[in-house]
């Protein structure tokens, strides 16, 4: 493996790194979560699995190559029980807003009759 793609592989455990600190279960806020963010979990997750499909040729670098995918494999277990939790949190998130949308909009619609009535 280049040292390129070994930097790759190191820059792609770091933005992993970044976004389990964002997106764990503790973070009781999901307004800050946008879809880009899913985007850029996707494009690491293809950044890191090509990584992995690059076979290392025999060199010192191969101790720091196998680090960094035991780090990436474990990123991943750590994204597979977090993303349940998530998804139970944006849809809660979602049920607020809605509600909140609707009080919203009810509380507009009384203001108007209220308006024509008097």
């Amino acid at each position: 493996m280049s040292a390129n793609a070994l930097a790759t592989f190191r820059l792609v455990n770091e933005n992993l790194r970044l976004v389990l600190v964002r997106l764990r279960p503790e973070q009781t806020q999901c307004s800050s979560i946008r879809a880009r963010d899913f985007s850029n979990i996707l494009a690491q997750l293809q950044r890191g699995a090509e990584c992995l499909r690059r076979p290392p040729s025999a060199s010192p670098e191969d101790a720091d190559f196998e680090a960094q995918a035991l780090a990436f494999r474990a990123q991943l277990e750590q994204l597979k029980r977090i993303l349940p939790d998530l998804q139970i949190r944006l849809l809660a998130e979602k049920t607020r807003l809605e509600a909140a949308r609707h009080r919203l909009a009810s509380t507009a619609n009384w203001a108007e009759a209220r308006k024509n009535t008097l």
